[in-house]
């Protein structure tokens, strides 16, 4: 048995890196962190997270618990849930980047209004840019986007790498520009394939602009270019080029959870666990 204290602690500093951030996000104590993973990895027999004077990462054993941590806490809200007889009701305003419909998030939201069937779940699908904006507007209480690894304070769900993405007849002959199939401005990945782009010297011309993942697939599949996408998410028809034509490297990128400080924090929890406690999969 482990105690769900310990490990809502454990994951505070595994998405956070950071002891103090985590305290700080949990409101209590640095020690008191650090005494809660102690305790954590007492019972586990294990190693979980390996620091130093720069540095806090997690085992290989710290990556199992991560998992098994999420998968118990929201077993544990949904019990809760239930055996408290007082259902969520009001409204939750949530967001999510375009490509990640294309995961098992519908799923996730599907199970969800079925466990709070008395929340009402409205659901926003854009870039992760404009979603960005729209929650610090106030016009979003939760968004689940793209951004570049460390960017905020916010749940990282998961890191994923950046890659290019090609039919598996498309060509790019020597000296000629890339042609690139990518997001309408502004947008995560179409800003770091411009500039992995532009700082390996490699000429480049956009033959599809679009606003949507179906855009980008359907251009893709057309052969009229290649685009960049999460490695994960890379669709069986389609293949990494990145080789083929050495383009240049791109680093990762993290699916977060960001939340409105004003939003009802009982709905934006909820979903919160719901999305860490199952694996975020491309669905087949």
């Amino acid at each position: 048995m482990f105690d769900p204290v310990l490990l809502r602690t454990f994951l505070a500093v595994a998405d956070t890196h950071s002891f103090t951030k985590a305290a700080n996000r949990l409101g209590i104590s640095q020690p008191t962190v650090s005494q809660h993973v102690r305790r954590l990895e007492q019972s586990a027999k294990r190693q979980l997270i390996a620091r130093d004077t720069r540095d806090v990462r997690l085992t290989d054993n710290g990556d199992a618990m991560a998992g098994f941590a999420r998968s118990i806490l929201a077993a544990h809200a949904e019990a809760e849930s239930y055996f408290s007889g007082s259902a969520m009701r009001g409204r939750l305003r949530f967001g999510a980047a375009d490509d990640l419909a294309i995961t098992t998030l519908p799923r996730i939201l599907r199970h969800f209004r079925q466990q709070h069937p008395q929340i009402n779940l409205e659901l926003t699908v854009d870039q992760s840019g404009p979603l960005y904006r729209r929650l610090q507007a106030g016009h979003l209480d939760l968004i689940f986007i793209k951004q570049n690894p460390g960017t905020t304070d916010g749940t990282v769900v998961a890191t994923d790498e950046l890659v290019w993405v090609g039919q598996e007849k498309t060509v790019i002959e020597p000296g000629e520009p890339v042609p690139l199939i990518a997001y309408q401005g502004p947008s995560v990945s179409r800003q770091i394939t411009i500039d992995a782009l532009e700082a390996a010297g490699r000429t480049w011309r956009i033959t599809c602009n679009t606003r949507e993942v179906n855009g980008v697939l359907a251009a893709v599949r057309a052969g009229i270019g290649v685009a960049v996408f999460p490695r994960s998410l890379i669709p069986s028809d389609l293949v990494k080029v990145s080789n083929r034509f050495s383009l240049p490297e791109l680093g990762g990128v993290d699916f977060t959870l960001l939340s409105n400080p004003a939003a009802a924090r009982d709905a934006v929890e909820a979903l919160t666990a719901a999305i860490l406690g199952r694996a975020l999969t491309r669905i087949p």
